[in-house]
């Protein structure tokens, strides 16, 4: 699949300081790609290079198959971005902003102009003063200023900073619909873990400047082991599952009910068993680790003496690369 963003061996210093370590990065043509980790990751630095503002120490940054460094205004034609915080104009209008910001760069007409503050859900505050508008109106102002140059590659560096749970909410379904309406490839940078959970279908994590793991969310994280069980009566549902030859055992925790599956059994084996038996059954799933549970599992350090906890091996089995 074409690369929308490639990072092949990047490494920045700053003077003694290694902000990016030996990073190669893939983001294909139409992902929803989210960039993780704690301050002073390398998160920002790794997004400076690939807009061209911070100049890599070695390696090579290409987007849309142009080199960074040699080729920026080709690499970037096509690229909207939100990077550090967006700076307007307060006394002057939404729509005001966006005229003085394209003209930098490339003016557009009047009505893409209010083709994307149609997008972003700013018609008719557009005359308003920027002063007078919510941190959840300057969050779309910029998003609006991003998709100015008709961008198919969208990189935005923590666009729900400061926002609310509903302007994050709004946020969130705003970057939905130009993925899916518009076609639009997205990088995006975020704390927020439970967001970025239900926005995006690859990740990579950072730690210390260093990639810890690159790979798909929906598919990382199930466990193999166990399953969820919640029946009525339960014990004699265990019991018979185990006679049945379906389960090897089952009992209870701080959880609930769980069972381990025979080898080669799977959930719907076990619920059709269940219901032809006439018990009640509740619930019947298979774990799953959250974002959070799976990115602290890599971001913090275990005991000291021992080595650092890791995510369950079905990650890498998954098409996941854990460092």
């Amino acid at each position: 699949m074409t690369a929308a963003i490639e990072l092949v061996n990047v490494t920045k210093r700053f003077g003694r300081r290694t902000a990016v370590a030996d990073l190669t990065l893939r983001v294909p043509v139409g992902e929803v790609f989210g960039l993780l980790g704690h301050n002073g990751a390398g998160k920002s630095t790794a997004i400076g290079m690939m807009l061209g503002q911070i100049w890599p120490t070695a390696g090579q940054v290409r987007v849309h198959g142009w080199d960074v460094t040699t080729h920026r205004a080709r690499a970037l034609a096509r690229v909207g971005a939100i990077f550090e915080t967006p700076a307007f104009y307060d006394y002057l209008s939404g729509w005001r902003n966006l005229e003085i910001f394209s003209s930098y760069t490339a003016p557009v007409s009047r009505q893409r102009l209010a083709e994307v503050l149609d997008w972003v859900g700013l018609t008719g505050r557009e005359h308003s003063a920027v002063r007078t508008y919510s941190h959840g109106m300057r969050a779309r102002l910029a998003l609006a200023q991003a998709l100015l140059p008709e961008p198919d590659l969208l990189i935005l560096d923590e666009p729900a900073e400061g926002l609310d749970p509903e302007g994050i909410h709004e946020l969130r379904q705003m970057l939905r619909r130009l993925h899916r309406d518009m076609g639009l490839t997205l990088l995006v940078s975020s704390h927020q873990l439970g967001e970025m959970e239900q926005l995006c279908t690859r990740i990579a994590i950072l730690r210390q400047g260093r990639k810890v793991y690159d790979g798909p969310w929906d598919r990382m994280g199930t466990n193999e082991g166990r399953i969820r069980l919640e029946v009525s009566p339960f014990e004699q549902a265990v019991a018979g599952l185990q006679a049945a030859g379906l389960v090897r055992e089952g009992g209870r925790d701080s959880e609930g009910g769980w069972v381990t599956p025979a080898p080669g059994v799977g959930t719907e084996q076990l619920a059709r068993w269940l219901v032809q038996a006439g018990f009640a059954l509740h619930e019947l799933r298979r774990p799953r680790q959250t974002l959070e549970e799976f990115y602290l599992s890599l971001i913090q350090p275990a005991r000291e003496g021992s080595e650092e906890r890791r995510p369950m091996a079905s990650a890498r089995a998954e098409g996941g690369v854990v460092a």
